[in-house]
């Protein structure tokens, strides 16, 4: 294993850092970018990267970041990397309004864990919010952060559901996340905004993710559900540059693009890479079937080349980081879960 990030800052180095086809879609912001929704997993990382490559293009747009922000150490690094920050409630009323114009926006706002039994708030964060953002943002170029939990389940050997795959989601969060792309398509066709739907699945940064979640169980001797046999995975890093460099690409009706890893990957051979890796077997429960939830990712290599950071490299990383008790968010994916409740 070589290479693998030693340490937090290493790793967010690494997260941020720009493709030369990121600053190139910099240029075309044409003024500043407002990242709502800012503070969870793949905001922060974002926001540094977006500023990272406006720094490159040589341009003095600023990348204003939006969330409750409940860890306020997020917004002092955020800070420090030359970030603007707002700490707001965007459920609160007046709170859209009190925003700055932007000709960019990023939208990540979303509940997903805890939403069953909180069915209510989960429709009010992925439904509701998503189409007061929708309006008052018709202006503007928008990227809105979408799951490929939207797909019906496909069968393993497929190669995952295709952006023409007609919806079927399983479960109220992902139906909740489908009207949110409903909210978006309908303000792309009625008020003329210019969209772009991503549907992600799995990003990876080293601290979560489906990797980190397999290794970490491998490492203790716990047993690795196989319900759900094949997973997709991306870097956090690349998905991010996906991200930043679809905003010149938004579209009026809205433009739908899965975002993941090219590989269908097993998750028993998963386990048995971190299993080689760490010197132990894997112990495995359950049984893989013949479908799962895939998306296939054709279109966005097609657009965008491969991405930088491998399916091996991702394996190494996130082994030598699990082996030197490297941080947890402590946030699990739950891929595993097929009854679409998380």
């Amino acid at each position: 294993m070589v290479d693998i990030p030693q340490d937090e800052t290493q790793l967010e180095q690494r997260l941020t850092e720009p493709t030369g086809a990121t600053v190139s879609a910099a240029r075309a912001f044409g003024g500043d970018l407002l990242i709502l929704g800012a503070g969870g997993k793949m905001g922060p990382s974002l926001a540094v990267l977006a500023r990272r490559s406006l720094q490159a293009a040589g341009l003095p747009h600023r990348v204003v970041c939006v969330s409750r922000f409940s860890a306020p150490l997020t917004a002092d690094q955020l800070r420090a990397a030359g970030v603007e920050v707002i700490a707001a409630d965007l459920l609160a009323p007046g709170a859209l309004e009190a925003l700055p114009d932007a000709p960019n926006v990023i939208y990540l706002a979303g509940m997903k864990f805890g939403s069953t039994g909180a069915e209510p708030l989960t429709w009010m964060l992925n439904a509701f919010l998503p189409g007061l953002v929708a309006r008052r943002f018709a202006h503007a170029r928008v990227v809105a952060l979408s799951t490929g939990n939207v797909y019906p389940f496909v069968p393993v050997i497929s190669g995952g559901a295709t952006e023409q795959t007609p919806p079927a989601p399983r479960g109220e969060y992902a139906m909740s996340c489908l009207a949110r792309e409903r909210m978006f398509q309908h303000a792309a066709l009625a008020w003329g905004a210019r969209v772009t739907l991503i549907r992600l699945n799995y990003a990876n940064d080293l601290r979560y993710g489906v990797l980190r979640d397999i290794a970490e169980r491998v490492l203790a001797g716990e047993p690795v559900d196989l319900s759900m046999g094949a997973v997709n995975v991306i870097w956090q890093g690349d998905a991010n540059n996906v991200i930043l460099q679809c905003l010149p690409l938004c579209a009026s009706p809205a433009r739908i693009l899965n975002v993941t890893g090219p590989e269908t990957v097993s998750v028993r051979w998963l386990a048995e890479q971190f299993g080689a890796l760490f010197g132990r077997a894997p112990v495995f429960v359950g049984q893989e079937g013949p479908d799962a939830l895939l998306s296939n990712a054709a279109e966005c290599c097609r657009l965008f080349g491969y991405p930088r950071v491998t399916l091996t490299q991702m394996i190494e990383w996130t082994a030598g980081w699990v082996q030197q008790g490297g941080r947890s968010l402590g946030k699990p994916t739950h891929f595993e879960t097929r009854d679409g409740k998380y």
